[in-house]
């Protein structure tokens, strides 16, 4: 006699959740790698063309706000160097201050990662992502 089984067992369902939320923390890690990579290619570029310090420049076509040498945190700078899925990832700005989150977060206030527009003499901060939420 076989048994034929529908769905999943709890531990099953835990361990998928669990899964989950680690792929989750990893792609919303790849997007802080990412941001962190364009605000220093744009840097690289801003002073390679022998531009001033708040010059925009051109990133495939796309002109790119700068402060103090690195993208602006808002939708001119940081976020017009990216391609990312809205349905994926949600950004907001406030002062500066860019949060990125990941929209399928159990918890986005605790599954996300901020850019801080640059301040002289300093580059932008972006802290560790945090993941607990994810």
């Amino acid at each position: 006699m076989t048994k034929q089984s529908n769905g999943f067992t709890l531990i099953e369902l835990i361990k998928f959740i669990d899964v989950t939320s680690q792929a989750r923390a990893a792609s919303l890690n790849g997007l802080r790698a990412a941001v962190s990579s364009a605000a220093t290619l744009t840097n690289a570029l801003q002073l390679a063309s022998n531009l001033a310090s708040n010059a925009s420049v051109t990133v495939e076509g796309v002109a790119i706000t700068m402060t103090n040498r690195y993208p602006t945190g808002d939708a001119a700078g940081i976020i017009a160097t990216l391609r990312t899925d809205p349905g994926v990832y949600t950004s907001a700005a406030l002062a500066g201050v860019l949060t990125f989150q990941v929209t399928s977060a159990s918890n986005l206030a605790t599954c996300q990662f901020t850019y801080t527009a640059a301040v002289s003499p300093n580059p932008p901060a972006i802290p560790a992502s945090t993941t607990t939420g994810c």
